[in-house]
């Protein structure tokens, strides 16, 4: 895929005229080319967009000019194998003051490769990321190239809700409780447990896990 297409809720761009259209077509204008293997989006609150490549790069679409900006440096290294690479994002719910942005990834470590949660801020120049470390690291790490699911959302609660795919292991590991493998994990903005998640005190659980 090597076009960026908005069909966003609220956001639909359209070239045609307004008396060509009927009411319930859906409206679509190509925004921006160039990029590879687009997977995760976040509106700036300029207006702008943040958008991860698989491949490991994080760039800005410009959506009035139709222009995209160069790689943004500062990422951690990123596994870009299979399914895997720079795979989700979300902006801090207190962006505008801190400037946070969270990435999920692909990470080599020992064991294999895992889905890992990047937390960096943007430079005031949106030319960096900076103060960038690792918040969390899905266990166990896996030797497969698939599903590493990773989708990035913060509650109103402001903790952020981690999906993380099974990695292929579809028969048993997501109902295993011991490991994060098919999982929704939930943390705080550092990656710490919060005291309310639902296995928290259950010896046989991992406290993050959220969901199964």
């Amino acid at each position: 895929m090597r076009v960026l297409t908005a069909l966003i809720a609220g956001l639909a761009f359209s070239s045609l005229p307004a008396a060509a259209q009927k009411a319930d077509e859906p409206r679509t204008e190509t925004v921006v080319r160039g990029l590879v293997n687009p997977w995760g989006m976040a509106f700036l609150p300029d207006g702008r967009a943040l958008v991860t490549e698989r491949p490991g790069r994080l760039k800005i679409v410009n959506l009035r000019t139709n222009t995209l900006s160069p790689p943004i440096p500062g990422l951690p290294p990123i596994a870009a194998q299979g399914q895997g690479g720079l795979l989700g994002l979300a902006l801090d719910p207190d962006f505008a003051t801190n400037r946070f942005v969270y990435l999920c990834f692909a990470e080599a470590r020992d064991g294999g490769v895992g889905s890992s949660v990047f937390r960096g801020k943007l430079a005031t120049n949106f030319a960096a990321l900076e103060e960038g470390k690792v918040i969390f690291r899905q266990m166990p790490a896996g030797n497969t190239g698939r599903h590493f699911g990773c989708r990035l959302v913060f509650g109103r609660d402001g903790n952020l809700f981690i999906t993380l795919g099974d990695r292929g292991n579809m028969e048993k590991e997501a109902q295993n409780l011991a490991n994060q493998i098919g999982k929704v994990i939930r943390v705080t903005r550092e990656g710490a447990v919060p005291p309310d998640n639902p296995f928290v005190n259950r010896p046989d659980a991992r406290p993050e896990i959220w969901s199964y």
